[in-house]
């Protein structure tokens, strides 16, 4: 098969993906700074190569030098907190370091593109589950630095044949069932990974932000995807794009919200004990609700995830509990 250049696949979903990809009979090369990604992510016969996408030299010899058909980017900020207080960043990394990466791509001869983008271009929903013909309209620095990237990789495919798919995620957690690689940042925010950390006693205690949402419980209420299913969902749609030659726009969740302090019970019950928690004031750019509409993505693929929401939160306090 074709190689596939991965950008940001240190990371906790690129390195998800550079496995399902292996897996699947792909040859991977990965980029990625490592600003939060981790070499020991990776099996050590990938092809990896430290630097910035921003870097439109270093993007260009690494291509020049594996003639990739495809590129994943997964390279870029998440944390929708920091985007608040650093848009600058935001827009940096994921907007005008995306334009660097389409530009050098463009110039050789990449034809399939799969990005990594967020349901947080959706900002406040009108309803749930949100759809992908829903209005477009982030509501912090974070999903509009996304949501710029989209509309750059879809002129660039207008202008060019270049064909994509844009896979806007919700909320990602888990850990690979083999434990080959996990979510490794020791600052990451994501929910799971948090409570996680608390239950394996990496952390003292954790926040709730917000309880007086118009929810079931006053807390935020999230569609949670596995992120071995994620990777799964990408080479599903890697050869759908490469199949069809259409480009695709698809949401992945699991159609099922959960909130905060269901998810803090869910936690509980895997590691066997309580979790101490502190109740604080919402946070800035976070949506009441975001429960995802997958059945584009499903009918389309004729794709289902495996995982069961136990599952993830298993996989995701092994990944923790791992050495103690």
């Amino acid at each position: 098969m074709g190689g596939i250049l991965m950008t940001g696949g240190a990371g906790y979903i690129g390195s998800h993906a550079v496995y399902a990809f292996l897996d699947a009979g792909h040859d991977v090369v990965v980029i990625d700074d490592l600003s939060t990604g981790a070499r020991a992510n990776l099996p050590k016969e990938v092809a990896f190569y430290e630097g910035s996408v921003g870097d439109r030299s270093f993007m260009e010899r690494v291509i020049r030098a594996h003639r990739p058909e495809g590129v994943l980017h997964f390279a870029g900020s998440v944390s929708v907190p920091e985007a608040v207080a650093d848009p600058v960043k935001y827009y940096r990394n994921n907007t005008a370091s995306g334009l660097e990466l389409l530009d050098a791509i463009s110039a050789h001869g990449v034809r399939y593109v799969v990005f990594s983008s967020t349901a947080a271009v959706y900002g406040v929903p009108e309803g749930v589950p949100v759809a992908e013909t829903a209005p477009l309209r982030p509501i912090n620095p974070y999903g509009w630095s996304k949501l710029f990237f989209e509309q750059q990789l879809r002129d660039l495919a207008a202008a060019s044949g270049l064909l994509y798919g844009i896979l806007r995620y919700f909320n990602v957690a888990g850990a690979d069932p083999k434990g080959r690689t996990g979510h490794s940042g020791p600052a990451a925010t994501h929910l799971i990974k948090v409570a996680c950390q608390v239950a394996a006693g990496l952390r003292p205690s954790m926040s709730v932000f917000g309880t007086d949402y118009g929810t079931r419980d006053g807390t935020c209420v999230r569609d949670f995807i596995d992120v071995a299913d994620l990777a799964d969902a990408h080479v599903a749609v890697y050869q759908h794009i490469r199949a069809t030659g259409e480009s695709v726009v698809f949401n992945c969740g699991n159609g099922r919200g959960y909130s905060v302090l269901e998810v803090l019970r869910a936690v509980e019950s895997e590691a066997g004990r309580s979790l101490r928690a502190t109740y604080a004031a919402r946070r800035p750019g976070d949506v009441p609700e975001l429960v995802a509409d997958p059945s584009l993505l499903f009918q389309s693929l004729q794709w289902r995830p495996k995982r069961t929401f136990a599952d993830t939160v298993a996989t995701a306090l092994a990944w923790e509990r791992r050495g103690l």
